[in-house]
């Protein structure tokens, strides 16, 4: 019991100590969290009476967070990032009212990979400095290779 109670007191004084951007992906991990728990509940046998409730119980949590992640989006300052992100989000809202509404496993692990990639790109972007993410240099395809080989000859 005393251990759980300073787990609380961390895990307090970790949101209170945050910056905007922790805050942000603590609950993208929240998300991640409620959807891994979620997927656990349906291995439990379809006979079992609590997996249903727990598995609403968890879906709903994750939209509930979805929901924050959504309100923190600033559409004043976001330029084409926030309107995108918005759509993201009521997507993922969209395919976990279905796994919910249906019991299907599958909308939850897709969301899960979609998610994971957002949430890994917004940490990449808190351990940079300048808060930019790396750009991808784009495959060149082999005739662009040629011709830019025989351009510098």
């Amino acid at each position: 019991m005393v251990a759980a109670s300073y787990a609380n007191i961390y895990r307090s004084n970790s949101v209170l100590t945050a910056t905007p951007g922790q805050l942000v992906l603590m609950l993208f991990d929240g998300v991640l969290a409620s959807l891994a728990v979620a997927k656990e509940e349906f291995k439990r046998p379809a006979t079992d009476f609590r997996r249903i409730a727990a598995i609403n119980r968890q879906l709903w949590k994750a939209q509930r967070i979805i929901g924050e992640l959504r309100g923190t989006l600033n559409f004043e300052v976001g330029g084409d990032f926030a309107p995108l992100m918005h759509r993201l989000y009521e997507y993922y809202n969209r395919r976990l009212l279905e796994a919910n509404l249906q019991k299907r496993v599958e909308p939850i692990i897709e969301v899960e990979g979609l998610l994971k990639q957002v949430r890994d790109a917004w940490a990449e972007m808190l351990r940079r400095p300048d808060g930019s993410l790396a750009q991808p240099r784009a495959p060149i395809a082999p005739t662009e290779a040629r011709e830019d080989s025989v351009a510098r000859s």
